[in-house]
C-alpha cells in the first residue's frame, strides 16, 4: 500500500545492521550492473568506432545531468525529512514533470547551437531525440525516492537490473544493424524509460493533486541547495569532455570518453550507491549526534578500505585491462585510465561529504562548497587543456588530492567531525593503497615488461593486494572493515554455518 512510504521517519532497532545489509543489496546490484555495462561496452567497441563515442559524447555531457536537474535536488530532502504527506510529494512529482518537459523542449530548441559549437551537424537531431530523458527521468524521480526513504533498495536494485539489461540488449541489437551512433543515443532514453515503468510497479502510488504546503517549501529550499551543489558539480565534471571535444575534435574524446567512462562506473559500483544508504542511515540519527558520528566513522573506515584498493588496482593494471577488453584500438584509453584512476584514491573520500550535509540539514553549505570546488576544477581542466586529455587527467588528480580533506572538514563541522577524525579514519587506506601502487607501477615497468597483458595484469592485482593487505592488516592492525564485511556475512549464512565462524570475527555487537 502506498501509505507505507509516508510513515514516520525514525530510527530503529538494529538500525546500523539493517544499513550495513541494504549497503550491500545497492553495492552487489551495482557489481550485476557494471557487468551488464562492461559486457555491452565490449560488444559496442567493437560494432561501433571512437569517433561515434566521441560524437554522441558531445551531447551526453549535457543530458547526463537529466535526473538532478528535474529532481530540484529534492530526493535527499525528502529523506532527511522526518514526516511526509502524500500531497506534498504529489506537488513535488509535478514540478518535477514540468520541469522536465521545459527542458526537454529547451534542449531540442538548442540542437542547432550544440551543433554550431561542435561543427557537427549531426548533433541537431541527436540533441532533439536526447531531450526526452529529461521527461522520463521526471516521472520516476519522486517514485524513486520514496522507495529510497523506506530503505527498499532490493527493490530499487530489481529495477535497476532488470533496465540496464533491457537498455544494454536494445544497444546491442541497434548496432548489429548498423544504426552506429543510434545506438548510444537512445539507450539512456531506453534506461530512463525503463527504469520509470518499474518504480511505478514496485511504488504503488499514484500521484494527486498538489500542496504548496509549509514542508513542501522547506523541501524545495533545501532541494534547490542540493541541487545547487549538483549543478555546480556537473559544471565541473563536464567542463573536462566539453574542453577536450572543443579543442582536440571527436577522435581525442572518445578515448577520453571511455577513459572516462571505466573510472565513473568504478565510482559507481564502491562508492556512488553508498550514498543514498549512508544519508538513510545518518538521518535516523540526527538526534543523536554521538551515535551518528559513530555510524559515520564504522561506515566511512570500511568504505575506504574497499574502495581505495579498487582505483589503485585500476591504476596499475588500466593500460592492459583496456587493450584486454577493447582491443588495441583503444589504446590511448588505457594510459588516460592509469591516470586517472589515481583520482579515484583521495574521490573515494571526497564523494562522502553529501552524508554529513544532508544529515546536518545543511545543504546550504553543500552548495557553497560546490561552488569552491568547481571553480578549483575548471582551472584544473584549463591548466592541462594544453597538453591534450592526459594533461587534463593529470589536473584532476592534482585537484582532487588538494580538496578532499577541506571538503570533509567543511561538511563535517556543524556535526563535530574535524581533520583529527577524518584523519583518523582514512590514514591507513591512503597510505597503503599508494605504496601499493608505487609497488605496482614498479613491477608493470621493470620485471614484468616483457610479459603477455593478461598475465602482466593478473601478476600486478596479486602483487597490489598483498602488498596493501600487508601494510593495512600486517603493519597498520587496521581490521574492523573485515569483520564488518564478516558480521554481513554471518547474517547471511544459515544458522548452522554461522555459528562455526570464531567470535574474534565479531567484536562489536553492534551495528
Amino acid at each position: 500500500m502506498s501509505v507505507y512510504f509516508f510513515n514516520d521517519h525514525s530510527i530503529e532497532t538494529d538500525h546500523g545492521r539493517r544499513s550495513l545489509r541494504a549497503g550491500a543489496v545497492i553495492i552487489g546490484s551495482r557489481v550485476i550492473i557494471i557487468s551488464i555495462q562492461l559486457v555491452t561496452l565490449l560488444v559496442l567497441t567493437r560494432l561501433l568506432s571512437p569517433e561515434d563515442y566521441g560524437l554522441v559524447g558531445m551531447v551526453t555531457a549535457i543530458t547526463v545531468f537529466a535526473p538532478l536537474l528535474v529532481s530540484l535536488g529534492t530526493p535527499d530532502a525528502v529523506i532527511q525529512r522526518g514526516q511526509i504527506t502524500e500531497k506534498e510529494i504529489s506537488a513535488l512529482f509535478w514540478i518535477s514533470l514540468a520541469l522536465g518537459c521545459s527542458v526537454a523542449l529547451l534542449m531540442a530548441a538548442c540542437g542547432p547551437l550544440i551543433a554550431r559549437f561542435y561543427g557537427e551537424p549531426r548533433l541537431t537531431l541527436i540533441a532533439g531525440i536526447s531531450a526526452l530523458t529529461f521527461i522520463a527521468s521526471a516521472l520516476s524521480c519522486q517514485h524513486t525516492t520514496l522507495l529510497r526513504r523506506a530503505m527498499k533498495f532490493k527493490d530499487l536494485a530489481a529495477v535497476e537490473v532488470g533496465a540496464n539489461l533491457l537498455s544494454g540488449a536494445g544497444a546491442i541489437v541497434m548496432a548489429c544493424y548498423g544504426l552506429e551512433y543510434w545506438a548510444l543515443v537512445l539507450r539512456p532514453l531506453m534506461l530512463s524509460s525503463f527504469i520509470t515503468i518499474g518504480v511505478w510497479f514496485r511504488c504503488r502510488w499514484v500521484p494527486g493533486q498538489p500542496v504548496m504546503s509549509a514542508g513542501t517549501k522547506q523541501m524545495l529550499r533545501q532541494g534547490l541547495q542540493s541541487a545547487g551543489f549538483s549543478i555546480t558539480d556537473y559544471v565541473a565534471g563536464s567542463a573536462d569532455r566539453i574542453a577536450v571535444g572543443y579543442r582536440s575534435g571527436a577522435g581525442p574524446l572518445g578515448y577520453y570518453q571511455n577513459a572516462m567512462f571505466i573510472y565513473e562506473n568504478l565510482l559507481a559500483l564502491v562508492v556512488t550507491p553508498v550514498h543514498g544508504v549512508a544519508v538513510a542511515s545518518l538521518c535516523r540519527a540526527q538526534d543523536n549526534l554521538n551515535e551518528l558520528r559513530r555510524l559515520w566513522r564504522k561506515a566511512l573506515s570500511t568504505l575506504e578500505f574497499y574502495a581505495m584498493p579498487a582505483f589503485g588496482i585500476l591504476a596499475v593494471t588500466g593500460q592492459d585491462v583496456v587493450v584486454v577488453l577493447f582491443g588495441s584500438k583503444w589504446a590511448q584509453a588505457g594510459t588516460l585510465i592509469s591516470i586517472l584512476a589515481l583520482r579515484g584514491i583521495p574521490h573515494a573520500v571526497e564523494r562522502t561529504l553529501g552524508w554529513l550535509h544532508v544529515a546536518a540539514g545543511r545543504t546550504d553549505r553543500w552548495m557553497r562548497w560546490g561552488l569552491i570546488a568547481m571553480v578549483a576544477q575548471v582551472v584544473a581542466i584549463m591548466s592541462g587543456l594544453p597538453y591534450g586529455p592526459t594533461g587534463v587527467s593529470i589536473a584532476l588528480v592534482v585537484s582532487t588530492f588538494v580538496l578532499f580533506v577541506p571538503a570533509i572538514v567543511y561538511a563535517g563541522r556543524p556535526l563535530g567531525i574535524g581533520m583529527s577524525d577524518l584523519i583518523a579514519v582514512v590514514w591507513r587506506p591512503l597510505l597503503a593503497s599508494l605504496l601499493a601502487a608505487a609497488v605496482g607501477f614498479t613491477l608493470r615497468f621493470t620485471l614484468l615488461t616483457d610479459m603477455s597483458a593478461i598475465v602482466r595484469s593478473a601478476a600486478l592485482i596479486l602483487a597490489y593486494l598483498t602488498t596493501y593487505l600487508l601494510i593495512i592488516v600486517g603493519l597498520l592492525r587496521e581490521r574492523m572493515p573485515m569483520q564488518v564485511v564478516l558480521a554481513l556475512a554471518r547474517d547471511a549464512l544459515p544458522g548452522r554455518f554461522a555459528r562455526h565462524l570464531p567470535a574474534w570475527c565479531f567484536p562489536d555487537g553492534r551495528g
